[in-house]
């Protein structure tokens, strides 16, 4: 079993997770696909992957599922709005974490974020800090990939860009960032999975260049043939505007204080990071085009 399994994708029917799967399948790589619904099993069994049904806090069974691997691609998933959401993802990282031990693999890459740091309630840039420094202090190979903000965060924009010509932003219309397309980052981790089992690296990976809100409106508006603006939250409506949104209390405010942070800019710029291929552009005419 060993031989047969060679690369579990953790999140892998999410955007991130997905890509590494469908990159590594389509160099021929035997892969595991674990995602703890049923829905896309048979899509997944057509393309040639193993799927593998499995809540990551039932940690003895997701020990069970590493040990028919290799090579871990670990995407801690994202809690649902409506619960703490810290709480809920740091439960998910410890029992992840907790099952690597005993398993038997021989390289992890784990998807990390743009501003990691150390801080409390702060979303993912203080939980994928902390699984940063587990990381470093197990034994097994591993590599870092720090993403650079999702263009598929856009994604639920798409409605009230295409109904309203509104696409909402917690950052100023003008604020620039770093941002990175699923793909882009599914052929960064297959890389770094097909890459020696003994390197203990940290990678940013973002696109060809930093975009604003206002550019994503301007994509939108392309590729929709209409106008579109930017309708920005201020931040004294920022937990507000996350409730709005479907978030509890606890996680309005952790994603608050995830957004003040990367808004004021506390961390450290990429150096020579990967650099992906698709464009903003690209990504939303695609998106457009799908939906």
């Amino acid at each position: 079993m060993r031989d047969a399994v060679m690369h579990i994708v953790l999140g892998g029917t999410g955007h991130v997770g997905s890509a590494v799967a469908e990159t590594l399948l389509e160099r021929g790589e035997a892969v595991t696909v674990v995602s703890h619904r049923t829905a896309e099993l048979e899509r997944w069994e057509a393309r040639g992957a193993n799927f593998a049904v499995v809540d990551v806090n039932d940690t003895g069974a997701l020990r069970e599922v590493l040990k028919q691997g290799r090579r871990l691609f670990l995407l801690n998933p994202p809690a649902a709005p409506d619960t703490d959401t810290d709480a809920v993802e740091k439960a998910n990282l410890r029992s992840i974490l907790t099952a690597i031990e005993g398993s038997g693999l021989e390289k992890i890459v784990a998807e990390s974020t743009y501003g990691a740091q150390q801080c409390d309630r702060c979303g993912d840039l203080g939980i994928l800090y902390d699984m940063e420094q587990a990381l470093k202090a197990q034994s097994i190979a591993y590599s870092v990939i720090r993403a650079a903000y999702y263009m598929s965060n856009w994604d639920a924009s798409l409605e009230s860009a295409r109904e309203q010509g509104k696409v909402r932003s917690f950052y100023p219309a003008d604020f620039r960032l770093p941002m990175v397309a699923p793909r882009d980052l599914g052929r960064a981790g297959a890389d770094l999975l097909m890459q020696d089992a003994d390197e203990q690296v940290l990678h940013h990976v973002e696109g060809p260049r930093a975009y604003s809100p206002a550019d994503v409106a301007v994509c939108f508006a392309s590729a929709l043939g209409r106008e579109v603006a930017v309708e920005v939250v201020p931040r004294d409506r920022w937990v507000e505007g996350f409730r709005e949104m479907g978030f509890s209390e606890p996680g309005a405010r952790s994603y608050a204080q995830m957004t003040a942070l990367t808004a004021d800019k506390r961390y450290e710029p990429a150096n020579d990071p990967i650099r992906g291929e698709i464009t903003l552009r690209e990504y939303i005419d695609a998106l457009v085009g799908r939906v």
